[in-house]
């Protein structure tokens, strides 16, 4: 459809013999596909993510809307094996409790107060030592 199409990034007819189509209703020149955060061209060599009616390429749509670590506030892979804590998701290696440390396995016993993971031994006690 050249000509007839009105691109998404730029908002100009398109009157190329291509198009890039993103979704059923939008459709971009081929050199305004872009990334909205990097500027990173988007084409068949790079994934493209859509937000909002804006084109992102993997890295930057995972680091601004994935869903990072409730830790360390890094984002996640897809190789990356995770714990879970209410709403909250954990790498591995951050799942530990906050007073002593001690990384938590599955299977172990734990508690979450208010963001912090406590372990068994730690739940009844304040974060100085003493009982709660």
């Amino acid at each position: 459809r050249p000509g007839l199409a009105l691109c998404a990034g730029c908002g100009g007819r398109i009157q190329d013999p291509f198009l890039l189509r993103v979704s059923p209703d939008l459709e971009w020149h081929v050199a305004c596909l872009k990334c909205a955060e990097c500027g990173q061209p988007l084409d068949e060599t790079c994934t493209c993510f859509l937000r909002d009616g804006k084109a992102y390429c993997k890295r930057d749509y995972s680091r601004l809307f994935g869903i990072k670590c409730a830790q360390c506030r890094a984002s996640f892979s897809s190789s990356d094996l995770v714990m879970r804590a209410r709403d909250h998701v954990y790498h591995l290696e951050c799942f530990r409790c906050a007073a002593c440390g001690r990384q938590l396995l599955p299977g172990d016993q734990f508690c979450l107060r208010d963001r912090d993971l406590l372990c068994r031994a730690d739940h009844g006690h304040n974060h100085d030592g003493t009982a709660a």
